[in-house]
């Protein structure tokens, strides 16, 4: 082997287990017993780290080009790489041009372009007027496309409307491409007021019920693939149920702060906890819980939503919605999923292998033979208090800011290679390659 990782645990799809987790050109070769390997260089955690796969986190706003004083290529990947990320896959708007036709996609593989830290896909999206667009950015390589319900808080990617959307659906249809759709219902929201509380009533449980029920309408009629993205209410859980029970081909994930942060301890100043759909109360928390534990909720990815720190001053009628969690997402759903019973080969189904299937990477996700070479060590019994400063994201703004949490990523790997952070290594993915 060219390199040998040498652990007590290793998580595998088939569970945790002592292993040899054996690599020859940047890829898993073997997973044998503790001690039964040789190789070039052997890599021994230390008695309480476990070997992870890479997680694969399919929901992050990079905003570059066009917003990179909001985030960039290298900051964003080298957060994702500090978190134990090793593939991202980037959404089409808040950069500029948005990612809505093939032109656009390349400008936006050239930002990228030998300045990523981690491998890096690509989402398309749909607007209003570009459904002749769809079908050559799925064969230029996007993994699948995304759209709004809702104004998506930027006005050169506008939502779309019902009939819309069915016409999107169809066409995308015949290639079995997969569609992630923002889901809140514009007809049940208002305007907002200054305080938490304003927010939150102006974006009600049944704005998400509204939509998502009119999403799975939309997937009986024309049996596309249809995923929810950014699930905060508990109570569509019943929804996406009977959804499967139908045989839809209906996904759904939610986030790491919704299953962290409740209402209840937000205060009406707290802006930088401002997102949409909003995170709501403590009951709801426990909803999203229970919908991981049933397989109702598949995955669990960041929405990292990052912006510059004037954009979230203000109040919660006039702050940006979005929440930079991108190197911290494993420590908090480990340190809240502990607390329920959940074992890390669970964390491991809901950020790795979970997101890799659901766009189709078949390389990434697991830690078993013909996979990438991509791995977190992790230490899930040591802890830290966040700190802002200490964050590789471009703008230290993260409600996680003074929140002590559990788990510690000590290295991650890409293809056999450690990340440093000092020379960018990752690579532009594209459907086809995966």
């Amino acid at each position: 082997m060219d390199l040998v990782f040498r652990a007590s645990r290793v998580i595998t799809p088939q569970g945790e287990r002592a292993a040899d987790v054996g690599v020859r050109d940047g890829r898993i070769e073997v997973v044998t017993g503790p001690d039964e390997l040789s190789g070039d260089r052997v890599v021994e955690l230390a008695d309480d780290e476990v070997l992870l796969p890479g997680l694969v986190d399919t929901h992050v706003h990079v905003n570059d080009p066009g917003r990179s004083e909001w985030e960039g290529f290298p900051t964003a990947t080298r957060a994702a790489a500090a978190g134990g990320v090793t593939t991202i896959v980037d959404m089409p708007l808040n950069s500029l041009p948005p990612t809505t036709s093939v032109d656009a996609l390349e400008v936006k593989r050239k930002a990228a372009d030998g300045n990523v830290h981690v491998d890096v896909g690509f989402w398309g999206g749909i607007i209003p007027g570009n459904r002749a667009d769809l079908r050559p950015l799925h064969d230029a390589g996007v993994f699948g496309f995304k759209c709004f319900l809702i104004h998506s808080g930027v006005d050169e990617f506008p939502h779309v409307e019902h009939d819309e959307l069915r016409a999107a659906l169809t066409e995308l249809r015949t290639a079995d491409a997969l569609t992630i759709v923002h889901a809140e219902d514009p007809h049940h929201v208002t305007e907002s007021g200054p305080g938490y509380r304003d927010f939150l009533a102006s974006r009600p449980h049944h704005a998400e019920g509204q939509a998502i029920s009119g999403l799975i309408g939309l997937a009986r009629e024309t049996d596309a693939r249809v995923h929810v993205l950014h699930l905060s209410s508990g109570e569509a859980l019943p929804a996406l149920r009977e959804a499967r029970a139908a045989g839809l081909r209906v996904t759904a994930e939610t986030c790491p702060h919704y299953l962290t942060f409740i209402a209840e301890e937000i205060g009406d100043r707290a802006t930088h906890f401002k997102c949409c759909p909003p995170i709501r109360d403590a009951a709801n928390r426990e909803l999203l819980w229970r919908g991981l534990a049933d397989g109702l909720v598949d995955l669990v990815v960041s929405d990292h939503s990052p912006c510059t720190p004037e954009l979230k001053e203000g109040d919660f009628a006039t702050a940006w919605g979005g929440i930079a969690s991108l190197q911290l997402g494993l420590p908090a759903v480990w340190t809240q999923a502990r607390q329920r019973g959940h074992a890390l080969t669970d964390v491991v189904r809901w950020m790795a292998s979970a997101p890799a299937a659901l766009v189709g990477l078949t390389r990434k996700g697991a830690i078993e033979p013909g996979r990438d070479a991509d791995f977190a060590v992790f230490a899930p019994d040591d802890a830290f208090v966040v700190d802002r400063t200490r964050l590789h994201h471009r703008n230290p703004v993260t409600p996680y800011h003074g929140r002590p949490l559990a788990g510690v990523v000590r290295q991650t790997w890409l293809r056999g290679h450690r990340i440093t952070g000092d020379r960018p290594t990752g690579r532009l993915l594209s459907r086809g390659d995966a």
